[in-house]
């Protein structure tokens, strides 16, 4: 019987993850293992409205309010998608609570005690079994970013503050390695993706 874990795909803009986690939906399919797929910010119906407000290129929100709205979105996930699923499928979340950490403390420098409180308000026992971190380096950093037809709000800040995100990121690694697995975006798309199958593959015991 295959484990039914919550596995996140983390990582900065043009890193990969939302690739891979499409990669990792596609395998599950073919090994017919019941599995649920949603994004942060985005999910469930009120979670994708908030999302809208969030990357709105129009927005200009208060860094506090970019967090509220972050954790807004993630309760309605949390309320009407994943309780229902936990331990019943395998969650696969693109983004979830280290992105939180990376952006709104490394990145805008929101007290992180806050964010961990209100985390752990909204996640009760809830936690992320595995996570797949995905890094890149400035120049494919800026390369995949010129190469989206749009962007939104979040793939127009600064290089330095995409660098504090993705250090931010590797220090929350670093707390608990066993639990994380550094994917290096710079390698190319099928080195990883058999790297990414071939871990989900021992993590679920399938």
């Amino acid at each position: 019987m295959y484990k039914k874990l919550i596995i996140s795909f983390e990582g900065i803009e043009g890193s990969g993850k939302s690739l891979h986690i499409k990669n990792v939906a596609t395998f599950l399919k073919k090994k017919r293992i019941s599995f649920l797929k949603i994004r942060e910010p985005g999910g469930s119906k009120n979670s994708e409205k908030i999302r809208k407000l969030i990357l709105n290129n129009r927005s200009n929100f208060n860094n506090k309010t970019d967090l509220l709205l972050y954790l807004a979105s993630r309760n309605e996930n949390l309320e009407n998608i994943i309780k229902k699923n936990y331990k019943k499928k395998v969650i696969l979340i693109d983004r979830f609570t280290d992105s939180t950490i990376a952006y709104q403390h490394y990145g805008m420098k929101i007290n992180k005690k806050i964010i961990e409180i209100l985390n752990s308000f909204i996640l009760k026992n809830i936690k992320v079994n595995f996570t797949f971190l995905h890094t890149v380096n400035n120049n494919n950093l800026k390369l995949r970013l010129s190469q989206r037809k749009t962007l939104n709000r979040y793939d127009k800040f600064n290089i330095s503050f995409y660098n504090r995100v993705q250090s931010g990121y590797l220090k929350q690694s670093r707390i608990n390695k066993k639990k994380y697995l550094i994917i290096n975006s710079n390698k190319k798309i099928n080195e990883n993706k058999i790297i990414i199958i071939s871990k989900i593959t021992k993590l679920l015991n399938i």
